[in-house]
């Protein structure tokens, strides 16, 4: 019987807790630039979710646009030497074209609905509370992010994007829930 020549899934090589870096060198799996990268790839599978209950196309081509702009984040974040290779490797360019992308789509999502005038609950259709709650991910890896660049060098284009990220994020729910007919529950003191 001819052995395949697919590489295994797994490696073994995380057994004891160290995980490998883009770009060469090892840290451990509890480290602030694995914390942050997995608070990206979170964020990245949640978008998936709230994708798979979009019927907007055009929502669902910019999501995975995005997703794949997360994907180029991680792999800086989870660089040797403070993302240099990462940066060598050309994976997160032009991040303010992209943060202004970001600012457009807000813009124009946002003048869809009614202007705000309390807060309210992360609620609506099932597509519309994913992205509430995707907005929420995408707050905690902007602190994961924070918190790394406390320790090391990173990208500040980095902490702009997610952070206009997750306004994006809010303006897509409240849009999402609006073009579905589903109402807004204001928050209610009590």
């Amino acid at each position: 019987m001819k052995q395949s020549s697919r590489s295994k899934l797994y490696t073994r090589s995380g057994d004891a807790g160290q995980t490998s870096l883009f770009g060469g060198g090892c840290v451990s799996k509890d480290h602030p630039s694995i914390e942050a990268y997995g608070s990206v790839d979170e964020l990245n599978a949640a978008l998936g979710v709230a994708v798979a209950f979009l019927r907007q196309r055009r929502l669902t081509k910019a999501l995975q646009e995005i997703q794949n702009e997360l994907f180029n984040i991680g792999s800086e974040l989870t660089s040797e030497t403070g993302g240099r290779a990462a940066v060598v490797g050309h994976l997160f360019l032009e991040p303010e074209a992209k943060i202004v992308a970001l600012e457009r789509l807000i813009d124009q999502y946002d003048a869809k609905v009614e202007p705000l005038r309390t807060f309210i609950l992360p609620s609506g259709t099932p597509a519309g509370t994913l992205l509430h709650l995707c907005r929420t991910v995408c707050r905690r890896a902007e602190r994961a992010v924070v918190r790394l660049s406390r320790e090391e060098p990173v990208n500040p284009a980095i902490v702009a994007y997610l952070n206009r990220l997750s306004d994006l994020l809010f303006a897509l729910a409240r849009y999402v829930n609006k073009a579905a007919g589903k109402p807004e529950i204001p928050w209610s003191k009590g």
